[in-house]
């Protein structure tokens, strides 16, 4: 195997880089303060972290800001809108229940961070999301171990909320034809992107 200076350890690892600002090291919340609160109904998007016997999974949620509830100090409520029912977080979850969670704000640099564990609900906590006369199936509930604001730069360098680097769609080939090119399948290019702009049209909930 190739060398590639591979760092074996945390006192290795902490050689490479300078010690950690204190602010960064102070700045982890218990609780949800006002800021975090703030921050979670104003997102329109978060990352949940999952991992399994099989290893880390990473999955977007997203829909109106506030979708995510705070329901207390130290509990969160994420609905789990239709999907393709691969079901990878939630079985995770039932495997393994920690879970990273990162907070996106269009326009916004920094991202909010959360770690925790998660359960799965189907009980009366549905009731609180309604979409097109439909609930979620399940609900995830999240208890905070800790949070924290995490600086704008790599939004920055990626200047994600600009234009700089936006494409047309049309650089990539379609969903349906990157799907039958990956699997074996009889169904035609068009016919499964048909099927995905339906799903995207009249399935959201």
């Amino acid at each position: 195997m190739e060398d590639r200076g591979r760092v074996a350890g945390e006192t290795e690892l902490r050689k490479v880089y300078p010690p950690v600002v204190e602010r960064a090291r102070l700045k982890t919340q218990i609780k949800l303060d006002k800021h975090c609160r703030n921050f979670i109904a104003r997102s329109p998007f978060v990352c949940l972290g999952t991992s399994s016997e099989r290893g880390a999974d990473v999955t977007p949620r997203g829909d109106e800001p506030g979708f995510v509830l705070v329901l207390d100090d130290t509990t969160l409520a994420i609905p789990d809108w239709p999907g393709n029912n691969r079901l990878d977080s939630l079985s995770n979850i039932l495997f393994n229940p920690q879970v990273g969670l990162l907070f996106l704000i269009p326009g916004v640099e920094e991202t909010l961070r959360i770690n925790g564990t998660a359960e799965i609900s189907s009980a009366e906590l549905l009731e609180r999301w309604q979409r097109k006369g439909k609930r979620p199936r399940a609900v995830l509930v999240v208890t905070i171990r800790e949070a924290f604001l995490h600086c704008g730069k790599a939004l920055i360098r990626s200047r994600l909320w600009k234009d700089d680097y936006k494409i047309d769609r049309a650089e990539l080939p379609p969903y349906g034809q990157i799907l039958k090119d990956q699997i074996v399948t009889s169904e035609t290019a068009e016919a499964i992107e048909a099927s995905i702009q339906n799903g995207y049209a009249n399935r959201l909930y």
